[in-house]
C-alpha cells in the first residue's frame, strides 16, 4: 500500500547469508556422500578383515549418520532464502480507517499462572497504542476461576489509570509491572513539568500496588472455596466493567477498549482440545461481540512491552500487495527472565533468531503459539477459496447452529455495539450457547475451521494447514521487543515442555500430515522440508543415542569403528564434525550472541535428544495407535527464588523427575567409562590409531555434558542430582556396556 511519503513495508533479502549458507550447503553435502560411499562400500569389500566382526556396529552407526545427514539436509531449507523486513507505522492510514483488532489472551491455571501477572498482560494489550474503540481485549479462563474474573474487574479499574497516563507521558512500557520495576522516570516526554509527572506516576503506582492487594486478598479470602473445579464448569461470559469509583468516572473520561471474559463450559465427558478449544471458543464468541477482522494472539505471561506492534501488524496487512493471502503477522518471542549465560537456552534462539528468516523467505513462518496477528477469515477457511457452497445447512454443517454468529461470519460491520454494552440477555444467551463443550459436536471446528485440534502443537500444524491452504505469513523483529514472556528457566519445566512439543511435533510428521507427503504435495517442496525439519526434530534422538553409546562400547572392546588416523578419511570425519560445528558457531554469532550460546545450544541439544526427545516420540507414536491419550500440562509461571538465583548464576538445577535424570546420567557415566578403559587400553596395548576418533568422541561428550558430571560428583546444594539416581545410572551403564558388549561383537 502506498500512503503519500512511501510503502508501508520493505523487504531485504540478505544476500551475504544466501551466499554463505549455500557455499556451506555444497561443500558440506558433498562430504556427506562421500562419507555415505565410505560407510557402504565397507558392507562390499570382501577383503575386509572387520566386516564380520562390526557388522551390526558399523551398520547402526551408518543408519545413525543417515539420518543425522537426512535432518542437515531439511534443515537447508531454512537456510535457503532469508530475508529481514521493515514497516513504517506513520505511513498509515488515519486512525478512523484503521480495522478493529480482537485481543485473545489464554490462561488456564491460577496457581501456576498467577493472577496478578495475568492481569498485567490484558492491562498492557488495552494500552496498545491503537484506536480503543477498536481494541477488544478477551481473556479466556480455562479453570474458569473466581479469582481471574475478580482480576479482571480489578484490573479494568486500575486501567482506567493507567491508560490515560501512558497516553498522556508518552509512556513505552506499557506492561504496569515491568514499567515500575524498571523505574523508568526519565521516560515521559512532552510533560509540562517533572514534579506534574512525578506526581502522577507515584498516584498511578499506588492505584497498582492497591489493585494488587486486592486481588491477592481475594485469593486469600476465597481459596478453595469455589462451586466447580477446572475441569468441570458451566460456560461464563461477561463483558467486564470493573470496580470503578465515582472519582475515576469523572476524572477519566477517556475511551477504554472492551474487556471481555470467557469461560468456556467443561465437563470431564468431552476432550476440550486444550488451548486450541480455547481459541476457538474465544473465535466464536468475537465474532457475536466484536467481530474484528484481525485478532491479536498472547500468552497469558506474554505481554505488549512496546505500545506499537498493532500499527506495525497492519503495515502488512493492509498492503494490498501482501494483503489477499497475508494470514499473520508473527513476531518474535521474546522473554523478561533470560539470564546472561542461559544455561537452558530458553530464548530458542535458532528459531526466532535464525530459522523464522529463512521461513520468511519463502512462505513465511510457522503460526508460533503467541504474539501474531492473524487475519479472522483465514481461520474460517473462506467458502470463496475452497470452493464450498454458501448454503446455510452447508454452514451450519462447518460451523454450528447459532445463526448469529454464521451472520457474521464474512461480514466487515461489527455487531451492535448498543445490544453489547446493555448487556442484552439474547447476546447472553448466544454467547453461553457458543461456548459450551456440545457446540461443536458433529461440526468442522479443529478439523477443517477453526485451529486445528490433531496435535497437542495447535499452532505448527494449523499453520501447516493455512500455508497448505495458499495462505502466506510474514516474520517481523523490530529493533525493541514488542512482547515480552516468561521463559522456563529450570530444568524441569524445560524438559515437561520439550515432551510436549516433541510428541506434538512427532504426532503429525509420523501421520498422514508428514509434511514431506501431505505438504509437499500442496506447497514449495522448500516450505514443506521446512515443516518436516520441525516435525522430525524430536527424532535427533536416534542418531545421538546412538553415537553415545555405539562408539564407546566398541572403544572398551577395542574394535575400530571409524578410519585409522593414518588414513585420509579421517580428515573427512573431522571436516563433517568442524563443519557443523563452526556453521553453528556462525549463525550465533552472527545473530548478536556469543560463543557460550553456542555451547549451551550444543549442550541443551543433546540433553533434550536423550531425554524429553525419546519420551515425545514414544507418546506421539501410543497416542497415534491409540494407546493412550494426548495431555498437556502448563509450565509452571511461580517465581522458585532457590530455582531463580541458581540459574542467574549459571549452575543447573537437577530437580526433576528420575526418568529424565536417569538416561542422561547413564549416557555420561558410559562415556566417562569408555573413555577412561579406552585411554589406558590404548596406554597398555597400542592401538592409539585405530580407536583416536571414539576416545576424541567420548571425551567430546564429557565435556559438553559437564553441568552433568559436576552435579554428580562436585555439588552439595539441593539442586544437584540424587546420589540414588548416580547409583541406579552406574547400574544401567553397567548393564548397557554388558549388552552392548553381547550383541555388538
Amino acid at each position: 500500500m502506498e500512503h503519500r511519503s512511501g510503502p508501508l513495508n520493505l523487504c531485504h533479502v540478505l544476500t551475504k547469508s544466501i551466499i554463505i549458507n549455500r557455499t556451506h550447503m555444497l561443500v558440506h553435502a558433498t562430504a556427506l556422500s562421500t562419507l555415505i560411499y565410505y560407510r557402504a562400500s565397507f558392507f562390499f569389500n570382501e577383503n575386509n578383515s572387520r566386516v564380520k566382526s562390526t557388522t551390526l556396529a558399523w551398520l547402526i552407526i551408518f543408519l545413525a549418520e543417515l539420518v543425522l545427514s537426512f535432518q542437515w539436509l531439511l534443515n537447508q531449507a531454512f537456510q535457503w532464502r532469508p530475508i529481514s523486513r521493515a514497516a513504517f507505522p506513520e505511513r498509515l492510514p488515519e486512525d478512523g480507517k484503521l480495522p478493529d483488532i480482537d485481543v485473545f489472551v489464554c490462561t488456564a491455571d491460577p496457581d501456576k499462572e498467577p493472577t496478578v501477572d495475568v492481569m498485567n498482560t490484558v492491562v498492557s494489550a488495552m494500552a496498545l497504542d491503537y484506536p480503543p474503540e477498536k481494541l477488544h481485549v478477551y481473556l479466556s479462563d480455562d479453570a474458569g476461576s473466581p479469582l481471574t474474573l475478580h482480576g479482571m474487574r480489578e484490573a479494568y479499574g486500575f486501567a482506567r489509570w493507567w491508560l490515560p497516563f501512558c497516553k498522556r507521558y508518552g509512556i513505552e512500557t506499557r506492561c504496569p509491572k515491568a514499567y515500575f520495576r524498571e523505574e523508568e522516570d526519565d521516560e515521559g516526554i512532552g510533560m509540562s513539568s517533572e514534579n506534574e509527572f512525578g506526581s502522577e506516576k507515584k498516584k498511578v503506582k499506588e492505584k497498582y500496588e492497591l489493585f494488587k492487594e486486592r486481588v491477592n486478598e481475594y485469593r486469600k479470602r476465597h481459596r478453595g472455596d469455589s462451586s466447580h473445579t477446572g475441569r468441570d464448569h458451566p460456560p461464563t461470559i461477561e463483558v467486564v466493567g470493573g470496580n470503578v469509583p465515582d472519582e475515576v468516572v469523572q476524572a477519566r473520561q477517556d475511551p477504554m477498549p472492551q474487556l471481555i471474559y470467557v469461560s468456556r463450559e467443561k465437563r470431564p465427558a468431552h476432550h476440550h482440545h486444550f488451548k486450541a478449544g480455547a481459541l476457538n471458543v474465544l473465535l466464536r464468541v468475537s465474532g457475536v461481540i466484536s467481530n474484528s477482522p484481525y485478532i491479536l494472539v498472547l500468552d497469558c505471561d506474554m505481554y505488549c512491552n512496546g505500545p506499537s506492534s498493532a500499527r506495525q501488524a497492519m503495515c502488512f496487512h493492509l498492503d494490498p500487495r501482501l494483503s489477499r493471502s497475508l494470514m499473520l503477522v508473527q513476531f518474535p518471542q521474546r522473554f523478561h527472565n533470560i539470564s546472561n549465560n542461559d544455561i537452558y537456552d530458553s530464548k530458542i534462539r535458532k528459531y526466532f533468531w535464525t530459522c523464522w528468516y529463512g521461513m520468511d523467505g519463502l512462505k513465511g513462518p510457522i503460526l508460533s503459539g503467541t504474539c501474531f496477528y492473524i487475519k479472522r477469515e483465514s481461520l474460517y477457511r473462506k467458502p470463496t477459496q475452497e470452493g464450498t457452497g454458501s448454503d446455510l445447512m452447508d454452514l451450519k454443517k462447518l460451523f454450528g447452529h447459532s445463526n448469529e454468529f454464521i451472520k457474521y461470519l464474512w461480514r466487515k460491520e461489527k455487531p451492535s455495539q448498543n445490544t453489547i454494552a446493555g448487556g442484552s440477555a439474547a447476546l447472553r444467551k448466544e454467547t453461553q450457547l457458543l461456548a459450551t463443550c456440545g457446540y461443536e459436536n458433529g461440526t468442522k471446528w479443529g478439523q477443517e475451521v477453526g485451529f486445528m485440534y490433531y496435535s497437542v502443537v495447535e499452532d505448527y500444524f494449523t499453520g501447516l494447514t493455512l500455508h497448505c491452504k495458499g495462505w502466506t505469513s510474514v516474520y517481523y523483529n523490530p529493533s525493541k521487543p514488542q512482547f515480552l514472556g516468561t521463559a522456563t528457566t529450570n530444568l524441569n519445566d524445560l524438559l515437561i515442555q520439550g515432551t510436549r512439543w516433541g510428541s506434538g511435533l512427532s504426532k503429525v510428521g509420523v501421520s498422514r500430515f508428514c509434511p514431506l507427503i501431505y505438504g509437499s504435495l500442496r506447497m514449495s517442496i522448500l516450505q514443506s522440508m521446512c515443516y518436516a525439519e520441525l516435525a522430525f526434530f524430536p527424532f535427533y534422538f536416534l542418531p545421538i543415542c546412538c553415537f553415545a553409546t555405539i562408539p564407546q562400547v566398541c572403544l572398551v572392546n577395542g574394535i575400530s569403528i571409524y578410519p585409522e588416523v593414518s588414513s585420509s578419511y579421517i580428515m573427512l570425519f573431522a571436516f563433517i564434525f568442524l563443519s557443523s560445528l563452526l556453521k553453528h558457531l556462525y549463525e550465533v554469532v552472527a545473530s548478536g550472541h556469543s560463543v557460550q550460546t553456542f555451547l549451551n545450544e550444543q549442550r541443551i541439544w543433546m540433553i533434550k535428544s536423550t531425554t524429553c526427545h525419546v519420551y515425545g516420540t514414544i507418546d506421539a507414536i501410543m497416542t497415534q495407535i491409540g494407546m493412550r491419550r494426548a495431555s498437556f500440562l502448563p509450565t509452571n509461571k511461580v517465581d522458585d527464588d532457590e530455582q531463580s538465583k541458581r540459574y542467574e548464576m549459571g549452575i543447573f538445577d537437577f530437580q526433576t523427575s528420575i526418568m529424565f535424570l536417569a538416561p542422561m546420567v547413564t549416557l555420561v557415566i558410559l562415556n566417562m567409562a569408555s573413555f577412561i578403559m579406552g585411554v589406558a587400553r590404548v596406554l597398555t596395548l597400542g592401538g592409539c590409531d585405530e580407536l583416536f576418533m571414539q576416545i576424541a568422541l567420548s571425551f567430546f561428550v564429557l565435556v559438553m555434558s559437564y553441568p552433568v558430571f559436576e552435579g554428580m560428583v562436585l555439588r552439595k546444594d539441593k539442586g544437584r542430582i540424587p546420589r540414588s539416581v548416580t547409583i541406579l545410572s552406574a547400574f544401567l551403564s553397567l548393564v548397557l556396556l554388558l549388552l552392548g558388549s553381547s550383541f555388538l561383537m
